[in-house]
């Protein structure tokens, strides 16, 4: 990438795709994503969730068009009728969030998510719906609202003329629909136990986010993941200064310990700011496969002013 200036902004745009096993095809939407101006930073693809989540920084229109290039691309290789996964998804290109980093605001980072959103309609024919900061409607703010009933469901819905999305056709085909937000940068956090008691590791969930009464800007869901032999409590936390790694941790065990579930290990999927983790933590929390090199922020924030390659 070549070297941005010192006032340049710079945004992230962390899609993630419904494909984590195929890797020609993870290898081809990865390569779309590297357009000029803008940089692949962080790529992870996890067979048991059957999803691929990508990290690009870059100005705003090079990120726009490693968005447009990456879903292209998914769409044309993903066939939803097919997938499957334990992960939670509704399209090819399931969710692309936009997140501001340097010299641009979270108003103008809306913008360009709903400029992105329109074009991805107009010029793929996807259904799109907007989410977070970009949301046109306060109940499309919530991913899980969207996406409630993954793929299956929401094409029965949008068939019946109900949950009709805000950019695209009124129907659902095999590319599925893809969810464009913009938010404050948040940690993807998941914690594995033991067993596969599905309904266990959804109480949890409830117990522990914030929706239900649990803590604070924390999201949360849990499932069975068949390929581990176990259950995940898959959270969001976002805003780490308010409810940190350690803390939703801590909740998970407790609850888990409630129902004879041993609490096995932990994953960052995707990066995390400096100030939200420790070297401890890493120790502590269990940390599978974790890399500050490749997944603390401020690290490839600064790479990418510098026109460095990770």
């Amino acid at each position: 990438m070549a070297e941005a200036e010192p006032d340049e902004p710079l945004v992230a745009v962390v899609p993630n795709f419904s494909e984590g096993r195929r890797r020609d095809v993870i290898d081809a939407i990865c390569a779309a994503l590297e357009v000029p101006g803008a940089h692949l930073v962080y790529r992870q693809a996890d067979p048991d969730h059957n999803r691929l989540d990508a990290t690009v920084l870059g100005t705003p229109d090079a990120v726009r068009r490693s968005a447009l290039a990456g879903a292209a691309k998914a769409i044309e290789l993903i066939d939803m009728e097919r997938h499957t996964g334990s992960h939670p998804r509704m399209g090819a290109a399931d969710v692309i969030p936009f997140v501001p980093l340097r010299g641009i605001t979270m108003d103008e980072t809306v913008e360009l998510a709903r400029g992105v959103a329109r074009e991805l309609a107009d010029t793929l024919r996807l259904p799109v719906y907007l989410y977070d900061r970009a949301a046109l409607v306060p109940e499309r703010h919530s991913l899980a609202e969207i996406r409630k009933g993954e793929y299956e469901a929401l094409k029965e819905a949008v068939a019946r003329g109900e949950r009709l999305p805000d950019f695209g056709p009124h129907a659902i085909g095999r590319a599925g629909a893809t969810a464009v937000g913009a938010r404050k940068p948040l940690i993807a956090f998941n914690v594995y136990l033991s067993g596969t008691a599905e309904a266990g590791a959804k109480e949890i969930a409830r117990a522990v986010r914030e929706s239900s009464g649990g803590l604070p800007a924390v999201r949360a869901i849990g499932f069975l993941v068949p390929e581990r032999g176990s259950v995940t409590v898959s959270m969001n936390l976002v805003d780490y200064e308010v409810t940190g790694l350690r803390s939703a941790f801590e909740a998970v065990r407790v609850e888990a310990d409630k129902r004879g579930m041993a609490t096995l290990s932990s994953e960052i999927v995707g990066l995390v700011p400096q100030a939200a983790i420790t070297d401890q933590d890493v120790i502590d929390l269990r940390l599978e496969g974790f890399d500050g090199d490749h997944q603390i922020l401020e690290r490839l924030v600064n790479r990418a002013r510098r026109g460095g390659r990770s």
